[in-house]
């Protein structure tokens, strides 16, 4: 496995003696952050806005921008970068009307002068978006987030080698699988006391009729089995609401899942949003088969050895 790192300082490309290097990802509202260690070298010159590349067998698997550097009197230098999902922390006022998620993402990264890859239509057209002083992760992530809740579907904000990308959660599946032998050291979670529902109450205050109408959605079968738990929302128009209540429902009513997998084989292809393939034998006679998204991924290289951390989620994606 070749593994490069390559720095753009002014007009030199530059390839200092990597040491370790440290690249962790996540699905949503983080930058991805390649932590860097190389060689100091009387030649060698980084400073803070530096293009960083890192290649793993000739591809790269992230493009970023040195943020910080630590010094100090010994031969090695240490680094961190991030990649442009870093300026998305930037934070602004945003009022328009009958955007989808996907326009605003476009909007703004032309706003921001943002290099855009993949961005996929999100569909479900929002009826107002009015943000002020909110940062634009949290501007594209509430308007990701009233897609879900409408649609039903998941898209992923992600960067790509230098390319700011929005995918349907189904197109980033990987046939990469996760077992006893890849993921030796892992802990697995069920539970049903956070994000789960499986009765769904939605309120309109009509102002002709000044009365409460309501809409519910309930799964009869989940009720018996855990009690009542209850999503209650007020909507700004009945128009849908039957159909809203039922996307919620099918979003809600299921346990959430969480799995960490420590120092499994490093696949450079596993980013924030991706699907893996889970079979696992858990002590209590369950298997543990289907897929799971990485909420988050370390991928660690050193000395030619790659491995990765994995945080995987099931069930529920939106927490």
């Amino acid at each position: 496995m070749a593994i490069t790192c390559l720095i753009q300082h002014e007009d030199s490309l530059q390839q200092p003696v990597l040491v370790k290097a440290t690249l962790t990802l996540k699905r949503k509202n983080t930058p991805g952050q390649l932590n860097f260690t190389v060689v100091k070298d009387e030649a060698l010159t980084i400073e803070e806005g530096d293009a960083v590349r890192l290649t793993v067998d000739d591809v790269t698997v992230f493009y970023g921008f040195v943020f910080i550097k630590d010094r100090d009197p010994g031969p090695l230098l240490e680094a961190t970068a991030y990649d442009q999902l870093r300026y998305l922390k930037n934070k602004d006022t945003f009022i328009d009307e009958g955007l989808k998620a996907s326009d605003l993402v476009q909007r703004l990264a032309e706003d921001f002068r943002l290099n855009l890859g993949t961005v996929e239509d999100t569909g479900y057209t929002l009826e107002t978006i009015v943000e002020e002083n909110q940062t634009l992760f949290d501007m594209i992530q509430n308007a990701l987030d009233e897609t879900l809740k409408a649609t039903g579907k998941l898209y992923v904000l992600r960067d790509e080698a230098g390319a700011l990308c929005l995918r349907e959660i189904e197109t980033l599946k990987l046939d990469l699988l996760i077992d006893a032998q890849s993921g030796q050291t892992f802990r697995y979670r069920s539970s049903i006391d956070s994000e789960t529902y499986n009765k769904i109450k939605l309120t309109y205050n009509n102002p002709d009729t000044g009365k409460r109408e309501i809409t519910i959605a309930q799964d009869g079968e989940a009720l018996n089995r855990w009690g009542v738990l209850q999503y209650a929302e007020t909507v700004q128009s009945p128009a849908g609401a039957a159909a809203r209540a039922n996307a919620l429902l099918g979003l809600y009513n299921r346990k959430t899942q969480t799995l960490k997998v420590q120092k499994a084989f490093g696949d450079p292809r596993v980013g924030g949003g991706s699907s893996v393939v889970v079979l696992l034998e858990l002590d209590d006679g369950v298997t543990l088969s289907q897929y799971m998204v990485v909420e988050q991924v370390v991928h660690t290289f050193a000395e030619g050895v790659h491995q990765m951390d994995l945080d995987l989620i099931g069930g529920n994606f939106t927490a």
